[in-house]
């Protein structure tokens, strides 16, 4: 079955949403409480997804211009995706590794491997090179 994009429904997407630059921090949070509804959604469909990745990259351009960070380790990062999405430690066990080496992982005392990457950008439907 060949999923096709449905100019209509995408459309009536943008009509509730209407993404445009972002230019304050109240458009930013607005856009980003449905940057998480999408991320987290079961089951996209590709309209949801396309729109997800036009409003992941409005919240990236504002947040690089108004909110410079350092780089961060990637045991910090998979940390606050963790945090975020309401995930505990034994959810990754068996995904990542034994629960003696979520721990070290997740703490910061081991480091993430390629493969554990990998398995982590699939579990959380984020890019593998996150944790790398």
């Amino acid at each position: 079955m060949t999923l096709t994009f449905d100019q209509n429904a995408y459309r009536n997407l943008l009509a509730e949403i209407t993404p445009t630059a972002i230019e304050t921090e109240q458009e930013y949070e607005r856009v980003l409480q449905v940057v998480e509804q999408l991320t987290f959604k079961k089951n996209r469909t590709i309209e949801e997804q396309v729109l997800h990745k036009l409003l992941v990259i409005l919240v990236e351009a504002y947040e690089t211009q108004n909110y410079p960070m350092d780089e961060s380790a990637p045991h910090e990062i998979l940390q606050h995706i963790m945090e975020t999405s309401g995930t505990r430690q034994a959810d990754l066990v068996g995904i990542i590794g034994s629960s003696g080496v979520v721990s070290e992982v997740v703490n910061g005392k081991r480091s993430i491997s390629k493969a554990q990457a990998k398995a982590l950008g699939d579990y959380f439907k984020v890019s593998p090179s996150l944790f790398i």
